[in-house]
């Protein structure tokens, strides 16, 4: 099992701020599971719309943070035949459940198991939990291309 910080996190995802979602892997265990970490802070540019009364993390951002999570798994599970200018793209999201809001302050721990792989096709179980309750569960798609 190994941790990932910040700098090797910007190496393997495209993402920059403010749409990276992960600060963190605490857990990996390529071909199998990862467990990351996104810390939620009142400066989010989205809490000045959703909603100014009472902060809320839409959940389709924490669906966003499960999938980068799951993109760290499968760039490290695939290795080197990973083309350096790839990515990973949904290709469907099934059984999505919100369970809890994510609120600034909160901690989300984001928990990635890969389901199965199939003609390029990785289908995740995600389930993103705040203090071990479940804020949001789905069963994710995505797949590895190169950039054109």
């Amino acid at each position: 099992m190994s941790a990932l910080d910040i700098h090797h996190i910007l190496k393997r995802l495209p993402h920059r701020y403010p749409f990276l979602l992960v600060d963190r892997v605490l857990e990996l265990e390529v071909h199998k599971r990862i467990k990351a970490l996104k810390n939620v802070t009142i400066n989010e540019p989205f809490f000045v719309g959703h909603f100014p009364h009472r902060p809320v993390m839409p959940g389709v951002l924490t669906l966003e943070a499960l999938a980068q999570a799951a993109a760290l798994l499968a760039f490290e599970s695939a290795g080197s035949s990973v083309p350096p200018d790839a990515v990973v793209y949904f290709v469907g999201i099934d059984g999505a459940r919100f369970k809890r809001p994510v609120e600034p302050g909160d901690q989300l721990v984001l928990d990635v198991t890969i389901d199965r792989t199939k003609a390029g096709i990785w289908k995740f179980n995600t389930r993103a939990t705040v203090n071990g309750e479940t804020a949001v569960e789905a069963a994710l798609m995505c797949t590895l291309r190169k950039v054109p």
